[in-house]
């Protein structure tokens, strides 16, 4: 494994970073979740992905579990905060309420007494941005976080926030979590070049498009049996827009490339997205710890220039590159 540093800041983080947003509570069982955490670490990967809201809070429980007698200084833990984890008006959002809340319910469910890394993973279009950077500032100040993220936020709205965290002397943002691959590219036009300006560095997730890149899906045929594009709650509705025949035959194209460079397919994707100086770490999720095995073989791995401008003409205009795919809802959910 090897280690980047999470945009200017002195912590350091694995370049795979495992996440746990729809496998773990929800599409596998308990001990195939655990062994996937354990594959991980046997690979060297350090850094761990949740989120309150994935699988209803459950995911965050079992990652905890997982993690349970691994010595906590050799982990980097990172959780967020914005969608709904109950049925009340505030049980959602950015309030100063719901992140004062929401915290202490991620550490006691990840059994930890902090995590390294608290992201707000929207914006918030119905708290004031101040409020929201105050409360985030106060959980760092109380040890419950020792460093802010954001997750799928505009260029604007970073730049907002790194705004009131100069002015008022809080901690600023120091990385963005975004989905980023071969296939979608919105970061690359506004939030990466303000991110190396300002020293925060990207996690991105999907960088396999939710298992499009690794060509199991062919044109014209069915999804294989117990796949994520067959199970409408692992995540269908996420890998259907990458499910169009078009899109799936340039897939297929990228074989001979990958095998050009001594790679698998997800290994290529994997690979692809870490050549982005900006970016810090790819999360990768499965669903079998041999998934684990093979993408950290991507780390470490230089694509040259020729071999990149290969993928670039075969994808074509299959890419998305519009900065407005990045929103947030209007209206907390």
């Amino acid at each position: 494994m090897q280690f980047r540093r999470l945009g200017r800041s002195g912590l350091k983080i694995s370049e795979i970073s495992y996440g746990n947003w729809i496998t773990h509570g929800s599409q596998v069982e308990e001990d195939t979740a655990v062994a996937c955490v354990h594959a991980a670490l046997d690979e060297g990967i350090t850094t761990f992905d949740t989120a309150d809201v994935y699988a209803g809070t459950r995911a965050e429980t079992v990652l905890g579990r997982a993690l349970k007698g691994q010595r906590r200084e050799s982990l980097e833990i990172f959780t967020k905060v914005y969608w709904p984890t109950g049925s009340g008006p505030n049980d959602r959002g950015l309030s100063r309420k719901h992140i004062m809340e929401s915290i202490d319910g991620s550490l006691r469910r990840l059994g930890t007494d902090y995590v390294d890394l608290y992201q707000a993973h929207r914006y918030d279009h119905e708290t004031p941005l101040e409020e929201t950077m105050r409360a985030f500032e106060d959980v760092v100040r109380q040890g419950k976080a020792l460093y802010i993220g954001v997750s799928e936020w505009r260029a604007e709205e970073i730049a907002a926030a790194l705004k009131i965290a100069d002015e008022r002397g809080f901690d600023r943002i120091v990385s963005s979590q975004p989905q980023y691959s071969m296939l979608h590219r919105v970061i690359e036009a506004e939030v990466v070049p303000l991110c190396e300006r300002e020293g925060i560095g990207q996690i991105v997730w999907s960088p396999i498009a939710q298992g499009v890149l690794t060509g199991k899906y062919l044109p014209g045929q069915a999804p294989p049996p117990g796949s994520r594009a067959t199970d409408d709650k692992s995540g269908a509705d996420f890998v259907k827009v990458w499910m169009g025949d078009e899109i799936l035959r340039r897939v297929q194209e990228l074989r001979p490339v990958a095998q050009d460079a001594g790679l698998t397919m997800a290994q290529l994707a994997v690979a692809w997205v870490l050549q982005n100086p900006n970016v810090s770490s790819a999360i990768v999720g499965a669903s079998r710890p041999e998934q684990i095995r093979d993408n950290v073989k991507a780390v470490g791995v230089k694509l040259e220039k020729d071999l990149l401008a290969r993928i670039d003409e075969i994808l074509g205009d299959a890419v998305v590159s519009d900065p407005s795919h990045t929103s947030s809802p209007a209206v907390r959910p």
